[in-house]
């Protein structure tokens, strides 16, 4: 769904949304040679925070103006959220994050869909030898404790725990192809940006990316062309246990984001 938001947010010509990016890696191999290097560590401390902190934001401005012409850049991460203290120290404004939720019996029963959609290929989630990941019950447990889904609610419930969630607004999946221009219009209000009219009926690819570098398909992120309303499969796909179970070992999350009473 975040592709989505992003090839909507493209239409927009003062908008430049991207596909999901690097910046983010190269930030974290600078804060580990800023941690470690003598060199740093051998000068005046507070030069070297200041200097630090000039450094990151002059190379996240200068990666963005080298990216588009546009005012404005929509950067897509997987990482953000768990790093807005950080990113605050060194930004001069408030970083806008913009979270995509998904009722998490959707997102299971997306991944478990790609694994069926996949059988050509080696998958390393199962290993019929260690019994591991030869059944959906298994793979739903292998993923809730990997990345991505693992590491996407921890980092949300460690947000949570900071009190740091307040800052960002939370787009609901189901509500932005329900109801698109209600949703856009929360963006724009969030973003302070004028809102923009949409074509929700003609959306053009215009954010790929090619996810098998992952271990997944490479037509992860294909978009429909026209924004229509989710239709659940997940009690079909997983089955009424596993639905059972996910909302009930998972029910702060589905309950925080009005999935089950």
């Amino acid at each position: 769904m975040s592709t989505l938001l992003q090839c909507v947010l493209n239409q927009n010509p003062e908008i430049c949304a991207t596909p999901t990016d690097g910046v983010l890696e190269y930030l974290y191999g600078a804060r580990a040679n800023f941690t470690t290097t003598p060199e740093v560590k051998a000068i005046d401390q507070d030069v070297a925070l200041r200097s630090w902190r000039g450094f990151c934001w002059g190379g996240l401005e200068g990666y963005a103006k080298t990216y588009t012409d546009k005012p404005n850049i929509c950067i897509k991460t997987r990482g953000a959220t768990i790093h807005y203290e950080w990113f605050n120290n060194f930004m001069p404004y408030d970083m806008k994050c913009i979270v995509m939720v998904r009722n998490m019996k959707s997102i299971i029963s997306s991944m478990e869909k790609l694994y069926r959609s996949n059988q050509e290929k080696h998958q390393d989630i199962q290993n019929h030898a260690q019994m591991t990941g030869t059944n959906t019950a298994k793979r739903v447990d292998q993923w809730f404790a990997s990345p991505p889904v693992g590491l996407a609610l921890e980092r949300l419930n460690q947000c949570f725990l900071e009190g740091i969630n307040k800052n960002f607004l939370y787009i609901r999946a189901e509500d932005l192809t329900s109801y698109p221009d209600r949703e856009m219009n929360k963006i724009y209000n969030y973003l302070g940006l004028t809102p923009y009219k949409h074509d929700f009926d003609n959306v053009d690819q215009t954010v790929k990316e090619d996810d098998s570098v992952y271990g997944l398909s490479s037509t992860l992120h294909t978009i429909r062309k026209s924004v229509r309303p989710l239709t659940p499969d997940y009690d079909r796909i997983l089955g009424p246990q596993i639905c059972e179970w996910i909302d009930n070992a998972h029910q702060g999350y589905q309950r925080m984001f009005g999935y089950i009473k």
